[in-house]
């Protein structure tokens, strides 16, 4: 996967929103105001960071080298993610779901019925 095709399935999400808050070089998706995912646009190889529940992050982390715990990042939370460098990308798109579904799961009750739509 590269990161345009990241970007567009980050973006694919009910309610997902791509900005730069942190400058023009790092591309943050959000849903319900809540970040999801990362993606530096500067970094090579190129790597996003993505939510993820702590158990599943130690388990990625054995499982590919290019899962590493999440820099600038609650570690334990979040996974860096190298999304070009051999991860397939089935595997990658569940990364990225179980991020938006982890952030979603914690918006307020009203909030994810509103994702359906």
């Amino acid at each position: 996967m590269d990161l345009a095709q990241f970007r567009e399935y980050c973006l694919s999400k009910p309610r997902a929103t791509e900005g730069t808050p942190f400058g023009p070089d790092v591309l943050v998706f959000k849903v319900g105001g809540k970040m999801f995912a990362l993606a530096a646009l500067d970094e090579v190889p190129i790597a996003a960071n993505l939510k993820c529940d702590p158990d599943l992050a130690l388990e990625l982390r054995d499982r590919y080298e290019q899962v590493q715990p999440g820099y600038h990042m609650n570690k334990k939370h979040w996974n860096t993610v190298e999304i070009d460098s051999g991860i397939p990308d089935p595997e990658l798109r569940k990364m990225i779901d179980h991020s938006y579904e982890l952030v979603t799961k914690h918006l307020r009750k009203a909030e994810p019925k509103k994702l359906e739509n």
